[in-house]
């Protein structure tokens, strides 16, 4: 670790101070009036569990869709990290309830958000109020996924800029009361650039930064030809894509506005680290074989866990 301590410090440079000098809030003065704060679809709560000692060393957050991905890296990232007793099966902290799955592995912690942004947006309103509850500090968190790509070659990993809607505006739009409230979607660039690096540094991960557009279905709202209903042309759905393309946007998923806006809005620095499957100029379905897809999935995480290893690194290098 000590043979790493220049290089780390020379990448990482002023971002380093900012970094370890991190926090977050919660934007709902509400709690403090609050005798107990259950955490209904995590199963866990303010007086039932002791949320500091359980997750007070958390530094990083790593959410995906997939229940069964997001185990699998808890494993991954337990073996990267060199911790005892990597054989041993993972322990589901919400086994109780079916909606999400959450492993902490050291100062990480490994969850499942669900598919699109009402399911993500219901799991970050209880996670960041876990976090603060835990008294948790320089926490940064990343959604890790697969996207559909938008002039990349299959199995490209996007480090998002920005998260943009269906107008390619960076925004989330959020109903509130009856009356719409409109929030920035901008991620953390030095995050973007660190990721990016570390991306140099890893054999065969082909990595870019540019726009990732959040759409609210997976096929119409993502202009394929394939779904039930269809009321557009092959030549519309093709000029809309070189509309997205010349607005930066690089590839298409169904999380990454509200997961940008909510994470900005609490001072949270955060990321959206996904692979294309396919390039959506090309055609609409997944073709690739079954192995070839699973390498693509695992992108993203060797990609992070890179990334948290050398941020441990530093830490451990910095005096309290």
């Amino acid at each position: 670790t000590a043979a790493m301590a220049p290089i780390l410090l020379n990448c990482l440079g002023n971002d380093r101070k900012e970094y370890l000098e991190e926090t977050f809030h919660v934007n709902n003065p509400n709690l403090d009036g609050m005798e107990e704060d259950i955490l209904y679809h995590f199963s866990l709560g303010t007086k039932t569990h002791n949320l500091p000692e359980m997750f007070g060393d958390i530094k990083f957050v790593c959410v995906g869709g997939s229940a069964k991905r997001m185990k699998a890296f808890a494993q991954f990232i337990h073996t990267e990290l060199n911790l005892p007793g990597s054989n041993d099966e993972p322990k589901d902290i919400c086994e109780a309830t079916d909606r999400y799955c959450m492993y902490k592995v050291g100062p990480v912690l490994s969850m499942s958000h669900g598919m699109g942004v009402p399911s993500i947006s219901i799991m970050l309103h209880e996670l960041i109020k876990l976090l603060h509850h835990a008294h948790c500090r320089d926490v940064v968190l990343f959604r890790l996924g697969t996207s559909g790509g938008v002039g990349l070659a299959p199995g490209t990993v996007v480090v998002s800029e920005k998260a943009l809607d269906y107008n390619f505006l960076p925004q989330f739009e959020q109903v509130v009361l009856g009356k719409v409230i409109m929030r920035s979607t901008e991620l953390d660039a030095g995050v973007s650039r660190e990721l990016l690096q570390c991306s140099k540094e890893l054999p065969n991960l082909p990595a870019v930064i540019g726009n990732t557009m959040c759409t609210n279905d997976f096929y119409e709202g993502q202009g394929r030809l394939d779904g039930a209903l269809c009321s557009f042309s092959h030549a519309e759905k093709l000029e809309y894509l070189q509309r997205a393309y010349e607005a930066g946007v690089r590839n298409i998923e169904m999380e990454s506005t509200v997961f940008a806006a909510m994470c900005r809005v609490c001072g949270l620095k955060a990321a959206v680290v996904c692979v294309t499957l396919l390039n959506r100029f090309d055609g609409d379905q997944i073709t690739s074989p079954e192995d070839v897809l699973v390498e693509y999935q695992q992108r993203p995480q060797v990609l992070v866990a890179h990334y948290i290893k050398k941020r441990l690194a530093l830490i451990a290098l910095t005096p309290p």
